[in-house]
């Protein structure tokens, strides 16, 4: 195992690392580096060369030629920022995306040729549109130029091509190009543990569960800590009916972060495995993070999924109350129509949500919510528009 500690001042940063063997806490490898902050990244590259001859030292393997860093070294205080930024995209709340948006745009008014903080920005808008209960056209938008203006700097950049992927297929439903980039991604930088997350998505929307859990285990293998890609494995779970498993992936990560938003799918395992009274708890717990048409659409889905129609229909008409205070996208009230089984205002709702080209779409072809609509050839000739009817 890697044990570092990292200190810096305005102008100089100490990092102090040992490379130290679990079974026995044998110290194989110590060095301690001062440099200026301005040759941040090149230290990086050096202590994972020194590192990775380190353990081919002690497995006896001879030492291969690797290559460094791509590009030129960003500006510092632009590093800083895009570092910053790393931070709060992580936590993937709606807020906390737009903090990291912030702090990426202004990495890249720093140093406009910083291809990574163009990426990072890319993927903040687009994910902030998933994340986002009001309109999210604009940010997709920023998004597309945000991504290629990545390229265009960097086109061997794998960061690029996975948000580039993740770009077409949320909103453009082009599955073709999307897995090509998603490929390339990784083809570039088998060790970028995010683009094997989002490709594990891509299969797991076109029905692809045991590829997707292959391609998820491999990112959370590259980045074991990483609470979204745990969180994403429970979605693969849930989608693929497992619903204990995905239970149990879901808990695990709420007891890490009670916060991460992406956990809040735990109420739809709940209330679709037929356990109203954890649902109803799991939706008192988030209620105070989300925004209140998410916390009237989730009681919705929750009371029709097992039965309480009064209730459900009483969520859903304050949910319209709601929207008629903020905006609220058509994904929203499609979720909400679906907990009560309501054909027509689902499938007019899923009709918006098209119009909008809202992400809601990807799970069209999985998502047990709209399971009860696959004999709609409405619903079919949606599913054909969005790419996913084979």
């Amino acid at each position: 195992m890697l044990i570092g500690i990292v200190r810096r001042d305005a102008s100089t940063v100490r990092v102090t690392a040992e490379l130290i063997r679990a079974g026995d806490h044998a110290r194989l490898w110590a060095y301690q580096y001062d440099r200026q902050l301005s040759g941040l990244l090149t230290l990086q590259d050096e202590i994972a060369r020194e590192i990775t001859d380190a353990i081919q030292s002690s497995l006896g393997v001879h030492a291969t030629t690797r290559e460094a860093v791509s590009g030129p070294a960003p500006a510092p205080d632009a590093y800083d920022l895009y570092l910053r930024g790393q931070y709060f995209f992580n936590k993937r709340a709606y807020a906390d995306l737009r903090l990291a948006a912030s702090f990426f745009e202004q990495a890249v008014q720093r140093d406009s040729g910083f291809a990574r903080a163009w990426a990072a920005l890319a993927g903040a808008d687009v994910l902030g549109a998933a994340y986002s209960v009001g309109p999210s056209q604009q940010l997709v938008t920023r998004a597309r130029a945000a991504a290629s203006q990545a390229l265009a700097l960097d086109s061997s950049l794998a960061e690029a091509h996975a948000v580039l992927a993740l770009i077409v297929q949320n909103h453009d439903w082009d599955w073709r190009t999307s897995e090509r980039e998603f490929r390339r991604a990784i083809a570039l930088n088998p060790s970028y543990a995010t683009a094997h997350h989002w490709y594990a998505e891509h299969l797991m929307w076109r029905g692809r569960f045991e590829e997707a859990l292959q391609e998820s285990e491999r990112a959370r293998q590259l980045d074991p800590l990483s609470l979204i890609i745990a969180a994403d494995n429970g979605a693969i779970l849930y989608y693929a009916r497992q619903y204990d498993r995905a239970i149990q992936r879901f808990r695990s990560v709420r007891a890490v972060d009670p916060t991460l938003s992406r956990a809040f799918l735990l109420i739809a395992v709940y209330a679709d495995n037929g356990m109203l009274d954890q649902a109803l708890a799991e939706e008192a717990r988030w209620r105070p993070l989300v925004p209140a048409p998410v916390s009237w659409s989730a009681l919705a889905y929750i009371y029709g999924r097992n039965g309480r129609v009064a209730e459900a229909r009483q969520a859903i008409q304050e949910l319209v109350r709601a929207s008629g205070r903020e905006p609220v996208q058509a994904r929203v009230f499609a979720w909400s129509y679906a907990g009560v089984g309501d054909r027509e205002q689902t499938l007019a709702w899923l009709e918006k949500a098209y119009a909008e080209r809202s992400d809601e779409l990807v799970s069209l072809k999985i998502s047990p919510a709209y399971d009860f609509l696959r004999d709609e050839p409405l619903f079919q000739q949606l599913l054909e528009r969005v790419g996913l009817a084979r």
